[in-house]
């Protein structure tokens, strides 16, 4: 998907921009709608007199935006397997055993 933003909006970006990119779906966490707010982003700290400067928003638009170094590890059964292996031949020898 294109970059509609123009270099000036880049330079300086806002909450606003940064609340579009999640509701266009670009930080993958969620799908491309808009989201009802009764408090949109940012609300709290315009509130408080410390909006955030443009950096600390340009910083959360790239941390948002940019994709992950490495993929989470998905492979649980695939590290744990043995374990679960050997736990249930333990039980299985107990359950002989007491059998007897």
């Amino acid at each position: 998907m294109a970059d509609k933003r123009t270099p000036q909006d880049r330079a300086n970006p806002n909450t606003d921009m940064l609340r579009a990119e999640i509701d266009a779906g670009r930080t993958r966490d969620k799908v491309a709608v808009s989201d009802p707010a009764a408090a949109p982003l940012g609300t709290d700290d315009e509130a408080a007199g410390m909006s955030p400067r443009p950096a600390e928003v340009a910083e959360a638009m790239h941390y948002e935006t940019s994709t992950p170094t490495e993929e989470p590890d998905r492979s649980f059964l695939q590290r744990t397997w043995p374990w679960i292996l050997a736990v249930l031949v333990v039980i299985a020898i107990f359950a002989v055993l007491l059998a007897i």
